[in-house]
């Protein structure tokens, strides 16, 4: 049975994540915590939850604050964040602390399914809202400036946020060699030998990922 934990602290809106995710599959568990302090609660007495789904904004804690502490204390669950905050330095923050995925709250429900659908396959998703704001501010440019592919582009940010190519393999269900194959493919067109080269000629480039 798929056991999914919703933090979100308005009750109406927590019933209706808590109906729609029993869309996944014919088996759902799905439980609803209000705050970071029962979340951690249900989580501690022992959920064992496949997935958790995160509203950002949240009485007492924050849900970036609370991100923090799942990713520390509970890092095999992934978490996805559904929040009416989607402008790109949250999504950017979300992500850099070890979200799974983001979802703005004025996504529909069949796009939320399909993300936690993707998520629970190990996949790394953002809503195609993001997706489109993202490649068109900046996937693009940088595809364009350098030569990358789309998945090239996805491997150097993970690349400049200091992630190994194991766990870019893992956020992105690759195997390892062929993320070993994009990094190189990467250093060779930004005309670098190595990640801090790659780091430094992205920051002179003026790139923000």
């Amino acid at each position: 049975m798929l056991k999914l934990l919703v933090i979100e602290d308005h009750a109406l809106v927590r019933e209706g994540l808590l109906q729609t995710l029993r869309g996944l599959e014919e088996e759902v568990s799905a439980d609803g915590a209000p705050d970071a302090d029962e979340a951690l609660r249900l989580l501690e007495a022992g959920g064992d939850y496949d997935l958790i789904l995160l509203d950002l904004m949240l009485p007492g804690t924050s849900g970036l604050g609370l991100l923090g502490v799942l990713r520390k204390r509970f890092p095999t669950i992934p978490v996805v964040i559904l929040s009416a905050m989607d402008d790109a330095d949250t999504v950017n923050r979300a992500m850099k602390q070890g979200a799974s995925g983001f979802v703005p709250k004025s996504s529909s429900s069949d796009v939320l399914i399909d993300g936690l659908r993707q998520v629970l396959d190990g996949e790394v998703y953002l809503a195609p809202k993001i997706r489109d704001r993202e490649v068109g501010s900046r996937g693009r440019s940088v595809a364009d400036r350098f030569g990358l592919t789309r998945g090239q582009v996805r491997v150097l940010e993970l690349l400049t946020q200091g992630k190994t190519n194991r766990q870019i393999a893992d956020l992105l269900g690759l195997t390892e060699g062929t993320v070993k194959i994009h990094v190189s493919a990467i250093f060779k067109a930004l005309n670098v030998t190595n990640r801090a080269q790659a780091l430094l000629a992205v920051s002179r480039q003026r790139i923000k990922l």
